[in-house]
This record gives C-alpha cells, structure tokens and sequence, in this order.
C-alpha cells in the first residue's frame, strides 16, 4: 500500500541526479558517437550472496517503478549540469525531453533470488537505459540487503510478532525505505511514522527512558502513561528496577495492562523472572516485549522465552551484517546498428578473476521436485525448455516506458512467504552455508 492507495497527497521530486556523473558522460560520448540508440539489454544481478547467507530476497522494486517513472530532467536539474560545465548543450537538449520509453522485466518483489539470478532486466535504447544504473541498483541493493535480513529474523521469530524501531540508526530517508522492505521480509509494524504515511505500514510506540526520567517517580510516569493511553500500553520497565517496575507497572494499570518492555540486560533471565511476576500479579495476559540490539541470532536465542514480540533496529537497517547485496548491472547484449530491426548480439565483461559476466539477454525459471519443492535456479540465454515454461521468474514491470506492475506491499510480503516456502528446510537455518539453491546454466 502507498499513500495513492489511501488518497494521501505525496510530492514526488525528481530522481534524475540519484546517479553518477559517468552515466551522463557515457551518454554525451554516445550521442557525439552515434551508437546512442542502439538497442540494448541491461541486466541486474549478483555474481555471490552475502558470505553465509542461503538465499536473498528481492526488495524495493516497487520504489524502483517511482524512480523510473520520476526520472526527468527539469529546468533547474539542467541548470545545475550547466554551471558545472559538465555536459555540452547537445546533451543538455536531449536530457530534457528524457523519458524511459523501453521495457524492463525483474523479479517480483518478495520473491527469493540466487547468484546469477537475473533479478531485473532493462531493455531499451543504450541512451536511456545506461541512466537508470545508479538509481536502481542504489535502491534494488540497500531494500534487497534489508528485506533479506528481515527474512531471517521473521524465520527466527516463528509467529511471534517483529516491529521495526531502526529509524535513528540510519538515513531519515533511508529509514524510511527499510521499514518498507522490512515489511515486505515479514515484519509486522514500524515505529516510523513516514513509512506509515507513505506505504501504509501500521505503526507503534509509547514512551522512552526519558519519559520515566521526566517524572519524579516511576509510578507518576507510569500513571501519566496509562491515564493517556490506556491500560492497553505498553510500559518500559526497565529505567531503575525491573521486578519493581513491573509491581508498579500492575498496580498503576491493573490486571489489563497490555504489555511490558523489556530494554536491557539479559533478556533470556528477565523474560522469565518477569512472566512469572506478572502471572503471580494476575496479569496473566499482559505480554512481553523485548529490544535491545536484537538480530536474528539473539531472536533464536529467545526461542524458548516467554517473550510475546520483538522490536528490531540496528541491525536490521543495516542489513545484520550486509548493507548492500553486491548487484551489479551489466549490458549484456546490443545491436550491431541503430536500425530499429538491428538483431542483438550478446556481450560481456571478460575481465581476470571473478568479475567476468555471462553475456545474452537471460530468462530464469526455477526446477521443482515433485512435491513441489524448489530444486535449482536455472537460468538460460535460448528458448526456455518445455518443462520449464510455466516456472519462469520475470515479469514485465514496465512495457514501452509505461509501469504495468502496481501492486499493493502486502502482496509482496505475502509472495516472499510464499517463495521462502517453497525452498528446502535448510534454507530457514540461521548457520552458515552455501546457497540453498545450486545455479545451472542452459
């Protein structure tokens, strides 16, 4: 969901400068060249997982639609690449009537990716497609590196409920495109208001240490808490004494009170200390909730705790551990003219070592066994065999520069459980290993 699905007015500022110079020196050597309208295939993708990690999770191609679409040039954009001299008045020309008018295919989001996977090809003129590098790869690596770790702290919690609470560790901006892909990898709700504003994720929170340190005793934040939110809060009790805290906390909401935090120390022992006070108190339906630092090892770890949510931060805005998913994109086909029948001819990067590329406009499906579990990634340049046509991955998200892959975010959320599903066991193992799926080239 968006702010368009709520009927709220969002400004949408252009994403033309979300790129590096050498795009538009690229350009600028092309059309003095004339092989700027030749057709091309760009092709989005990740040569290794992060160092552990069984699978990745594609997230932000929804965000990636809105740049595509808000990739224009205007006069004061144009302005700022003539005071800096650094393209000619040909160039500038051209840049402002931009609009991407090819196609691009991808993965849709949420769904599971591996290395090789052809996660989002862009298929156009050379001009218009060798623009949009940064800012999708920008976008596809901070949400695909959030949305994965998401994955596996939501693996981690089992049923228990994950709320986003990463907004002071990162970027404003950022924060916001995590909570999204957060969600999208099986959180559940965001402390950012933003991100409730502009994708309709629900939202929580209550009150900080300083709100206790406020008052001048603990019952008075308490009181204070509860008289304006209810006996439903949740209270932190963990600002001086925890097991007074909780006494308190009781006494001040009584039996109902909705829930207690828990933001320090060893959250294994509290949980147990604490449930146990509260069923002593009555409070038997009064749920726990605990924080600090968490990510999926510490989740796991609280298994067998009676702990009823977890609020995540630091870690998951960074990735747990892998801020960025290593894509890359690469031309890897173009036509031998600017003949609009030209026929494609596959290229690639042959350099030394492991950043060598497979040339050919790709398709990717994904072999199941006969229970319908996911076997390999295949990926192929040619005509995609029979037993495979009805499992391809890509689907058109842009035809002739136009968007033709809206969808609300809970579909992507419910397509990544679906996927992550549909992959063997092993796959949800927080240990380290290799990918869960092998990549077979056709």
């Amino acid at each position: 969901m968006n702010t368009a699905d709520l009927g709220l007015p969002v400004a949408v500022p252009s994403t033309a400068l979300f790129t590096d110079q050498y795009e538009l020196t690229m350009l600028q050597a092309a059309l003095r060249s004339g092989t700027a309208d030749r057709r091309s295939v760009f092709e989005v993708f990740t040569r290794r997982l992060p160092e552990g990690r069984r699978y990745g999770v594609v997230g932000g191609t929804g965000r990636v639609l809105d740049a595509v679409e808000n990739f224009r040039f205007d006069e004061t954009i144009l302005g700022f690449l003539r005071e800096r001299a650094i393209l000619d008045e040909p160039t500038l020309a051209w840049l402002a009537d931009y609009r991407f008018r090819g196609d691009i295919w991808g993965y849709p989001e949420g769904e599971v990716y591996f290395p090789g996977s052809p996660l989002m090809r862009v298929e156009g003129t050379f001009a218009e497609a060798v623009l949009l590098e940064t800012v999708i790869l920008s976008i596809l690596n901070h949400d695909s590196a959030v949305a994965a770790a998401a994955s596996r702290m939501s693996v981690a919690a089992g049923r228990r409920p994950l709320m986003e609470m990463g907004a002071r560790r990162t970027h404003e901006l950022g924060a916001v495109a995590a909570s999204r892909a957060a969600y999208v990898g099986g959180f559940h709700t965001t402390s950012d208001l933003a991100a409730g504003f502009r994708y309709g994720i629900p939202t929580v929170g209550t009150s900080a240490h300083a709100f206790t340190l406020l008052h001048d005793t603990e019952r008075d934040a308490f009181t204070a808490q509860v008289d304006s939110l209810g006996s439903g809060t949740t209270l932190l009790v963990d600002t001086f004494d925890v097991a007074e805290a909780v006494r308190t906390a009781v006494e001040v909401a009584g039996p109902g009170l909705g829930a207690i935090r828990i933001d320090s120390g060893d959250l294994l022992l509290i949980a147990h200390r604490v449930r146990q006070q509260l069923d002593e108190l009555g409070a038997t339906k009064t749920k726990i909730v605990v924080t600090s630092d968490l990510d999926e090892y510490a989740i796991a770890s609280l298994a067998a705790a009676p702990v009823d949510a977890y609020g995540v931060g630091t870690q998951l805005v960074t990735g747990s551990g892998h801020p960025t998913c290593s894509m890359v994109y690469k031309l890897v086909a173009r036509a031998d003219s600017e003949e609009p029948g030209a026929p494609l001819r596959p290229v690639a990067k042959k350099s030394m070592g492991a950043k060598s590329s497979l040339g050919g406009r790709k398709w990717a499906a994904r072999r199941l066994d006969e229970d319908g579990v996911a076997t390999a990634e295949v990926i192929g340049t040619g005509t995609v065999p029979a037993e495979l046509a009805d499992r391809q991955l890509l689907v058109p998200l842009v035809s002739a520069g136009r968007v033709v892959a809206r969808e609300p975010l809970d579909a992507a959320r419910a397509r990544h459980f679906a996927a992550r599903d549909g992959l063997p066991l092993s796959a949800t193992q927080l240990s380290r290993g290799e990918p869960v799926l092998a990549t077979e080239y056709v």
